[in-house]
Order: structure tokens, then sequence, then C-alpha cells
């Protein structure tokens, strides 16, 4: 039984520092080698790899096995006539010695990257990487940042916010003349907004978004126009609210404000909400798609939502005497005569909870009607992925 016991130098430091040309081969001649290696550069980690490759073929000599110690080296300008350079080489040394196995001896990551070539020309025993002892935990450090500077998503999610700190700070303490308090707190800020936007996958929310708004402009979609829409009586809304949260003269704590921002922004935005629901059910309505169930009856539950909220801020409202209670101006409908009356506190809660109630009630009678009648309107999807029907069945 030969074993091959190889040394691979990818670069070829052993041919530039020697002048010799590889293969090298034979126990006197890699021997020999390491003098010439050692004199031309003793700090070059080759020569510690040229007597490992000796003491292994050693050690294998001394349990009575037959060895050739050799020599590959590659090219340091092309790695592609490396590879090629070092699969030529051990061509030769197959043919000329039929090894029955190899044992592999590197001194770098570099050199790692020749094993599948061996591999794939003779069977590998064993890989031997040697690495200095008094640099162990230097070249580790090197090869973890190199693989780490590697990785583009990596280097955006750490070294990004580490680099847009630096530079941060010594802006606010230079131009806005920041205290190092304040400038501390801002980019520990900045950090902790960053780790959230990461760590909740905003980023993929955003992109979808971004992917569904250029289906919909691309198809044609009536959402599109409803959803800008939305988008703007939302702003009213948010707007409405803020301003009304203005107009107190003297808010005491956070409830009462928070209430009449609800009692004034609530109307717009139940209707950005009914808006880009009846937008999306006319979609459904215009597909050949069956319509769901769910968004027949969302705009019911939008407008009971709105209907209920409303009631219970302009309750608390009206008990901090901010505002009055509900009055409904008189009527003449020929045949029936209405009088005006106000409908306040307790009684005007009362009738916004029942009629957010009875509204949701009517679109689910709505949409289960509709379901009975049109056979197009599919059943909304239930725990386990089936619809009710499937269940049923089942």
């Amino acid at each position: 039984m030969t074993t091959l016991v190889v040394c691979l130098d990818r670069t070829d430091d052993v041919g530039r520092k020697t002048g010799l040309h590889s293969p090298v081969v034979g126990w006197e001649a890699v021997r020999a080698l390491v003098t010439d290696v050692g004199l031309a550069d003793p700090e070059d980690s080759g020569v510690n790899s040229l007597l490992e490759t000796l003491r292994v073929a050693q050690g294998l000599r001394d349990d009575d096995e037959e060895t050739v110690v050799a020599v590959v080296s590659g090219d340091r300008e092309s790695m592609v006539r490396a590879d090629r350079a070092v699969a030529r080489q051990l061509d030769e040394l197959i043919a000329d010695h039929d090894p029955d196995s190899a044992v592999v001896v590197i001194d770098s990551a570099e050199d790692e990257r020749l094993v599948p070539i061996v591999e794939s020309r003779v069977r590998v025993d064993s890989v031997d990487r040697v690495v200095v002892r008094q640099a162990r935990d230097i070249e580790s450090t090197y090869y973890l940042m190199k693989q780490f500077l590697a990785d583009e998503e990596l280097r955006q999610t750490v070294l990004v916010p580490i680099g847009l700190t630096l530079l941060v700070f010594p802006i606010l303490a230079m131009v806005f003349e920041f205290s190092p308090a304040e400038g501390a707190a801002a980019i520990t800020t900045v950090i902790g907004l960053f780790l959230l936007y990461k760590g909740f996958s905003v980023d993929d929310v955003l992109g979808g978004f971004a992917r569904q708004a250029r289906r919909s402009l691309y198809s044609g979609q009536v959402s599109v126009v409803t959803y800008v829409v939305a988008a703007g009586l939302t702003a009213a809304g948010l707007f409405a609210g803020g301003l009304g949260v203005s107009t107190l003269e003297d808010p005491q704590g956070y409830f009462i404000p928070a209430m009449r921002f609800a009692f004034d922004s609530v109307p717009w935005l139940a209707a950005a909400a009914l808006t880009a629901s009846a937008g999306r059910l006319l979609d459904e309505a215009i597909d050949e798609e069956p319509i769901r169930g769910s968004y027949i009856n969302l705009p019911f539950v939008v407008v009971a939502v709105g209907l209920v909220v409303r009631g219970f801020s302009a309750y608390f409202l009206e008990q901090a005497d901010l505002i009055g209670p509900l009055t409904v101006s008189a009527a003449d409908l020929g045949v029936l005569s209405v009088e005006s009356f106000a409908v306040g506190g307790g009684n005007r809660l009362a009738v916004f909870v029942v009629g957010g109630v009875l509204l949701s009630l009517v679109g689910v009678k709505v949409a289960s009607a509709l379901r009975g009648v049109d056979p197009s309107i599919e059943e909304p999807e239930i725990a386990d992925g089936g619809s009710d029907s499937d269940s049923h069945r089942q």
C-alpha cells in the first residue's frame, strides 16, 4: 500500500523563494527544500508545513507503510492557472507512483481549497492543517473577520449602524452642540429603532406592500385609487384628531386628550377603512375568482367599530363637560312629524353600541344570504386551512 503525503502550496510561495519548479518529490528533495525555504524566509509558515509533511511521512514509514513525499505548487497570478497547475502535477504523481491513498498537508485556508482537486483523483485519508502555535489565535481571528466581511448581509446589518453611529456622534456634538449624554441618548434611540426594524422584519413587510402595489398598478385594480383616497382620509382624520386635542384648554393626563382625538378622528378613519374595503370588494367582484364572504362583511364591521368607538369617546367627553348631548333637529315627514330632542350620557352610548352591534349582525346576515344565493361567493377559511363547507362534508 502506497500513501502519497503531499504538501499543497496554491500561491507558489516555495517556487518564488527558491526558484525551484514543482512538483518536488522524494524525502531528500523535500528535506533540502526545507533548508532553502528557511534560509530565504525564516518567518514563512511554509517551513512548518514542509516539516509537518516530513513528520507525517516518517510516522507512516514507522508503521511499515510505503510513502511518497511531494510538494505541489500553483500560481500566484491566477487562481484558475494555479488550480490547473496543481491538477496537472497531481496527475503526474499518480501516473508515476500509483498511490492508494493520500494525506494532504496545508497551512492556510487558501491552500484548503485545493483539497477537492486531490479528492477527485485519489482517496484522501487525512487533511493535516498546520497552524503556527504562536499565531493560532491571530490567524483564526483573521479568517473569521475575512469570512464576516465577505458576507454582504452581515456587513449591512452590523457595519452600517456602527459607521453611522461613529459619524452621527461628532456631527451632533459640533453642529447642534449636544451634550455627550444627549448625543448618546440620540444614537441609542436610533440603534434601538434599527434593531426593532430588523427584529420585526419591517423591511419584508414594506417590500411586500411595494410588490403588491406594483401588481395592482400593472393589473389596473380599482383598489389602487381607493387606497390613495383612504390614505388621504386617514391623514385628514389624524389632522382632525390633533386639531381637536390642541383646542383643549387644560388637558389633565392622557385619557381626555386620547378620547378627544378618537372622537374627532374616528369618522374620518372609519371612512378611510370603508373606502379601502369597498375598493377591495370591487376588485374581487371584477375578478373571476370567487368573492370571499369576509370581504362582504368587512364594510359593516368597519362602520360598526367606528360607531362603538365614537359612542364611548363621546360619553367620556360629555362627562368631562367638553361636548354637549346629541341634538336631533325637528323634521316634518308629512304623515309623521318629529320634534327636536336631545340624547346624551348613557342613552347616547347605548344607542351607538346597539347600533354597532346591529350593524355587525346585518353584515353577517348579508354575507350569509349572498353566499347562499350566489355560489361564486367563497366562504372564509377556517383554522385548519379548509373551509366551513369542507369541514361539514368531513
